[in-house]
């Protein structure tokens, strides 16, 4: 691989001309390996660019150490497009000089570590919530303009460096404690390290002659979440890490679809018969985007009824099965859920794995929130996982509960050979089965042609945490649901559960005064529409303080109410959710 070259701006030629020198990094001595570049690197390579001629011929000179140039670049004579070429690279920043470039990506990795090390600081408030005029007047203040002009100049590295700290200064503070907005929150430093790592490698994992360290990673941080999983995942797997969990889901679908008709993939899905799949009502939209993409038809979906919980009934599965196979229909693919995203719930995989096992349909885990329970050093926690073992595939979430950097999702399935058999092409640029550790490539087998080294973020981690920290984290997460919980039920009616919590969701009201005793079956109509408007006054009440974020929705006909999750809550203690609920108390009698 050819070692980097840094260009800088010469201070030793005429201002009539825009000259640059490129340089190794320190300690390389090599020559440049190109055949349009053939100069000792421990050299200085200038390029002259007289502005007075119509074009600009490019000519290489020694430097004063000596040294012999052999190669002559020559530019494009094309008048006002040559001389615009040189006044750009004279302008550029990307002229900056070793010195100038280790000053800038100090200060800038200066300011995100005190960023990432604030996390637990609750002097500051979750977000700093202005309106999309207010956040542009900022970055206008800043130096670097929002807007895209037709003709975009360069901004100077100061003004980058004010647009970065905007940046953070205006965006949600998801690592505070009092931020339960959504099933992510804090990101673990150790995988925040990785991720900036990765991003400082920037290859494509997609083959092994690119990204060697990152393919192996890859596969053996698959092949431990299949020991995680167990049953024929222990056994025998495959995965990929992909672009979160809807695209997971999604390739469960396919690799489904081919199993019940291989022909798809070559003929379409006209001439197979009608695939028909399932999942829970209260299953995540991903499935019904499967649905729609793999042409399989959002028609096609059957919507399974849940229990109290949330989780499926598998009576009303097999009705549903037992129904389209009467139509004429193949039940071809049952989507589960491991943690519902509204009330935490897991369907009971047992029942339902024996159910797809009588009728010979392709049973998939939805495991990207849930999944992390099988860390737990809690029996009850991990027993909510039970069954799981004997699907057909699972999708696990790791920047979720665990708290790995957005996005760390794996794609995991007990068949090797299945995302091959679906999804390859053999490009023959890239994947050339006589070439050096070519077994070690993951691009034949995605959707996707870039890839990035998600898995390492998941590695890194692991490795500094080891199985008993991700048991701790998890454990802190579900134990502050259950004290949540336990505050709820003991308020005095103040705060009533809306839904029971299986998991690290809490779903609940706050009642105000008026509405006490509430009883969303006895309450009247007028009743339920004022309730339905308290959780969201009193959220954007905290939102303009910046006390806190936590989501509300209606679900079953119920009213809105909050959902709070407890996502790598690693910043958060009880007495911080003791507060938390006196905030809500508060703002609710003020409202």
């Amino acid at each position: 691989m050819a070692p980097l070259l840094i260009m800088r701006r010469s201070t030793t030629t005429p201002k009539t001309s825009s000259s640059f020198t490129l340089s190794p990094p320190r300690g390389i001595s090599r020559a440049y390996p190109s055949p349009l570049l053939r100069c000792p690197l421990k050299r200085r390579f200038e390029v002259d660019v007289p502005k007075s001629r119509r074009g600009a011929e490019a000519r290489a000179s020694t430097s004063p150490s000596g040294g012999d140039v052999s190669t002559t670049l020559t530019m494009p004579e094309s008048g006002k497009a040559g001389e615009a070429l040189a006044d750009n690279l004279k302008e550029t920043s990307a002229t900056m000089n070793q010195e100038e470039l280790e000053q800038f990506l100090g200060t800038v990795a200066d300011t995100l570590v005190k960023y990432v090390a604030s996390a637990a600081d609750m002097s500051e408030k979750v977000v700093d919530l202005s309106s999309p005029e207010e956040i542009a007047a900022a970055f206008d203040s800043a130096g670097a303009s929002l807007a895209m002009a037709d003709v975009e100049e360069a901004v100077d590295e100061g003004s980058l460096h004010k647009a970065l700290k905007a940046t953070l200064d205006y965006s949600v503070r998801t690592h505070h404690p009092y931020f339960f907005n959504q099933l992510y929150a804090a990101a673990d430093p150790f995988a925040v390290a990785a991720d900036w790592a990765a991003v400082a490698a920037n290859t494509n994992v997609h083959t092994f002659e690119v990204a060697p360290v990152f393919t192996v990673v890859e596969k053996e941080m698959l092949s431990k979440m299949a020991r995680c999983i167990g049953g024929g995942f222990a056994k025998q797997h495959d995965g990929l890490f992909v672009p979160g969990g809807s695209i997971a889901n999604t390739y469960a679908m396919h690799l489904a679809r081919t199993r019940a008709y291989p022909d798809a993939a070559t003929k379409g899905n006209l001439l197979g018969p009608r695939l028909v799949a399932f999942t829970s009502e209260q299953s995540h939209y991903s499935y019904k985007k499967g649905a729609m993409l793999t042409g399989l038809g959002s028609d096609n979906l059957v919507a399974v009824a849940c229990d109290e919980t949330g989780a499926m009934v598998p009576s009303a599965l097999e009705a549903a099965m037992v129904e389209a196979k009467a139509a004429g229909a193949v039940p071809f693919f049952v989507g589960t859920t491991a943690g519902t995203t509204v009330t935490g719930a897991f369907d009971p995989f047992n029942a339902i794995a024996d159910i797809c096992a009588e009728h010979g349909a392709y049973m998939h885990v939805d495991g990207a929130w849930g999944a992390a329970a099988l860390l737990s050093s809690v029996p009850s926690v991990r027993g909510l996982m039970a069954g799981a073992e004997r699907a057909d595939s699972l999708t696990w979430n790791a920047h979720k509960l665990m708290g790995a950097p957005l996005q760390c999702s794996a794609f995991l399935t007990a068949h090797p050979g299945s995302l091959q058999e679906s999804n390859s092409t053999k490009a023959a640029y890239l994947f050339q089965p006589d070439k050096l550790y070519g077994e070690y490539d993951l691009g034949d087998k995605t959707i996707q042609c870039g890839r990035r080294a998600d898995a390492f973020k998941l590695w890194f981690a692991w490795k500094g945490l080891g199985d008993a920290g991700w048991a701790k984290r998890v454990d802190h997460c579900v134990d502050l649901a259950v004290h949540f919980e336990d505050i709820v039920r003991s308020s005095g009616g103040e705060f009533v559960m809306a839904k029971p919590r299986t998991y690290a969701n809490v779903c609940f009201w706050y009642v105000p005064r008026s509405l006490r005793p509430w009883d969303p079956a006895t309450a009247s109509e007028e009743d339920v529409a004022k309730m339905g408007r308290v959780a969201v006054g009193i959220k954007a009440e905290m939102q303009r303080r910046g006390l806190a974020m936590i989501g509300f929705q209606p679900l079953d006909g119920l009213p809105n109410f909050f959902r709070i999750v407890f996502a790598s809550c690693m910043n958060t203690s009880k007495a911080d959710l003791n507060k938390l609920l006196t905030d809500i108390s508060k703002i609710g009698e003020e409202l």
